[in-house]
């Protein structure tokens, strides 16, 4: 035994990994940053191709948009009113703009929110993901310290939010627009990527679980939003209030324009200041756990969570409830918008005027907006049946099929469910959107049009669901790239697709471009049944396909 002991000791005296074990809480970093780089070969390629493909999109659309400086300047009213403000940012450099101070006013904060989401969701998956499914402890019970998971996240976010930095600033450059202003946008969108991934990182210590620590992040970057939001509306260039958001100090660098580096600092000294609190609470916790003690439910639950239809009811809450409240905020948004859009109407580039339809400039826009609310309510479908996929592979959906419950039914319920959702998105948000645009404009018919246009697209909508529906019951390794590919498909189609002259035939395999214009069209049904056998047809044939696979497994 003592020779054993002593050939151990000489061992682990010989191995320098094993010896700095018990003293170097970040040992195994290295490793672990390794690790999430492979496993994340895909998403982190995918978030900042996107944040690529949203720089080229602008650099060509807006001078087809607005050709020449009298075009461009008939547009700064969108984004100089308080509405406008209220949604792009200060509006720095709106006297005498160029193309490129166009996009810092009215799109570098959709750059800037992406880059945030992209940040929220990395750590999340990296650090409380982990721990909640119990592969942290795995890994853990390695030569790996305490700190080196939270650590390994960080250094990934660090090196994606620099690598998104230098394909949005070299695209900027690329478009032409000038190089000190470019730099200033791509340190913005890193440095506002790594406030919240240090934000989310302290989340991550106080929520036990995954769907809480993005919760609480997300709620960080929602307030960021509606304080800047409020601050911007009070005055051109913002005002106290807009100091007071992250989001706000990224706005107030004003790219093209001043070229501050001031208000960069602040966000830096966020993202320093976030990293140091989320390892001062992770020593405070244990493996697994929260700060944040969770929520206790009841000791019994309803007897509706006793069958497949409760229990859908139940698990879908949250993402109908998250997704139809940002849905139905940005209508409301938009629909206030639509006054705007009318006093501009005239002067308007002949280009934006096809876009909305120009001799139906306010049916046109509704129309658009209802494009806008199916593309969100896409992204829903998409994001609730994945849902299905997470059941099962946590391993709840066997507990479930485990008693009488058939697994078309139990799958079936989740996708009824679903459409109903999108479906109630979809009829809420028309009518709040037309209720804001008829009180803007004081036309009351508004509020049916906009009610009847989102209706006439949940039809295509559906058809999502039936898409999805099908591969998650015959190839559900399939289902989160393909459904996203779609959403991305529908996305472009509906937003990008005039503007850059993409052949109709690319067009047509999004299901939004095929129901009728409504309301500057009347209703077509033909479109609408074919997509709603479609839906049917795919729902159909994904729960023929279910019980021919196992569950949690690859068809």
């Amino acid at each position: 035994m003592g020779t054993t002991t002593t050939r151990h000791r000489q061992d682990r005296a010989a191995d320098p990994v094993l010896e700095d074990r018990p003293d170097r809480p970040t040992t195994g970093t290295g490793t672990l940053v390794r690790l999430m780089l492979r496993r994340d070969r895909i998403k982190l390629p995918a978030w900042v191709g996107g944040l690529g493909l949203f720089m080229v999109y602008l650099g060509a659309a807006l001078p087809q948009l607005a050709p020449t400086e009298a075009d461009l300047a008939a547009v700064t009213p969108m984004v100089q009113q308080p509405v406008g403000r209220l949604f792009t940012g200060p509006a720095y450099g709106m006297e005498d703009p160029t193309h490129a101070s166009f996009f810092a006013a009215g799109y570098l904060l959709y750059l800037l929110l992406l880059a945030a989401l992209m940040n929220i969701m990395l750590v999340t998956r990296h650090t409380r993901l982990e721990e909640q499914s119990g592969r942290s402890e795995l890994v853990r019970a390695d030569v790996v310290g305490r700190q080196a998971p939270l650590t390994a996240a960080l250094v990934v976010a660090v090196v994606t939010n620099l690598l998104a930095a230098v394909v949005v600033g070299a695209l900027a450059v690329a478009n032409g627009w000038p190089v000190a202003g470019s730099v200033v946008v791509a340190a913005a969108v890193a440095l506002v990527g790594l406030a919240f991934a240090g934000i989310t990182a302290a989340a991550a210590q106080l929520s036990a679980y995954s769907r809480g620590t993005a919760g609480l992040a997300g709620l960080v970057l929602g307030a960021a939003f509606a304080l800047r939001a409020l601050g911007d509306m009070v005055a051109v260039g913002g005002s106290a209030l807009s100091w007071t958001s992250p989001l706000g100090w990224a706005a107030q660098s004003a790219p093209y324009v001043l070229d501050r580096w001031g208000p960069l600092l602040l966000l830096l000294a966020l993202a320093a200041a976030t990293t140091v609190l989320a390892y001062a609470l992770q020593g405070r916790r244990d493996l697994g756990a929260g700060l944040l003690p969770p929520r206790r439910g009841h000791e019994r639950g309803g007897p509706s969570l006793g069958t497949p239809w409760g229990l859908a009811l139940r698990l879908q809450r949250a993402p109908l409830l998250a997704w139809g409240s940002a849905a139905v905020f940005l209508g409301v948004i938009d629909g206030a918008f639509t006054q705007v859009m009318l006093d501009s109407a005239d002067a308007l580039p002949a280009e934006m005027q096809a876009m909305f339809g120009a001799e139906q400039m306010t049916l046109g826009y509704i129309a658009f907006l209802s494009v806008f609310s199916a593309m969100l309510a896409s992204a829903y479908v998409v994001y609730a049946v994945q849902s299905l996929r997470a059941e099962e592979a946590a391993g709840r959906a066997e507990l479930v099929l485990a008693t009488p419950t058939s697994r078309a039914a139990w799958a079936g319920a989740h996708l009824a469910v679903v459409a109903l959702g999108a479906t109630l998105i979809m009829l809420v948000t028309g009518v709040l959107t037309g209720a804001a645009a008829a009180a803007v404009t004081g036309d009351g018919s508004l509020t049916w049009d906009s009610t009847l246009a989102h209706l006439n697209l949940v039809p295509a909508v559906l058809a999502v669901l039936g898409l999805v529906a099908l591969l998650h019951g015959w190839a559900p390794v399939l289902l989160a790239p393909v459904g996203w590919a779609l959403v991305g498909l529908v996305v472009f189609a509906g937003t990008f697709a005039a503007l850059l002259d993409v052949p109709q035939a690319v067009v047509d395999l999004s299901p939004l471009s095929h129901p009728a214009q409504v309301p500057v069209e009347a209703v077509q049904m033909t479109p609408l049944l074919v997509l709603l056998g479609l839906a049917v047809l795919g729902v159909g044939l994904g729960l023929v396909g279910l019980p021919r696979r196992e569950v949690a497994g690859r068809s």
